[in-house]
């Protein structure tokens, strides 16, 4: 499959249009989370542990690896979500020296608010979303607002020739 290396003015209409549905979505996580208490990258580790694979197991490697955040952040947020009753640690099975995170009953409550909301949001905002994607992804070719007649013209003849 060969890869078409130009950019044109409609892809960067795209892009800019997918990042511009992106960060709206983002401003809203932010927001509804600080509503609720919580800093924006608490909420995102939450919902990283809640939503682990099964087989899985909830370390905090595998939380900051999804977070995409140092290990020694992780062990920042699970410490204050600790203190403040959403998270907890429990030693794991045969190596007790394992640590595995677990959201407390308070935590799943405030997690589950939060991610009612931002399904509304979704199912609101999410068709924009989606649109902006498949645009940027290319599966709809995007052409410069205002072409010609000319240029559109030009185009039909070689794709005949």
């Amino acid at each position: 499959m060969k890869t078409n290396s130009s950019v044109n003015v409609g892809d960067y209409e795209a892009l800019a249009e997918l990042r511009y549905h992106i960060r709206r979505f983002l401003r809203f996580s932010e927001q509804v989370a600080r509503n609720a208490g919580l800093e924006p990258r608490q909420h995102q580790l939450m919902l990283a542990l809640k939503g682990i694979p099964n087989g899985v197991r909830p370390k905090i490697g595998e939380v900051a690896e999804r977070l995409q955040i140092q290990h020694h952040s992780t062990v920042e947020l699970v410490n204050r979500l600790a203190e403040r009753g959403f998270v907890k640690r429990v030693r794991g099975g045969m190596d007790r020296r394992e640590v595995l995170l677990s959201l407390t009953p308070k935590g799943e409550k405030v997690l589950r608010d939060l991610s009612l909301h931002h399904r509304d949001e979704l199912r609101t905002q999410g068709p924009a979303l989606v649109s902006a994607l498949t645009r940027a992804m290319g599966s709809k070719p995007a052409r410069a607002a205002g072409s010609s007649r000319a240029e559109k013209k030009s185009r039909n003849e070689s794709r005949r020739a």
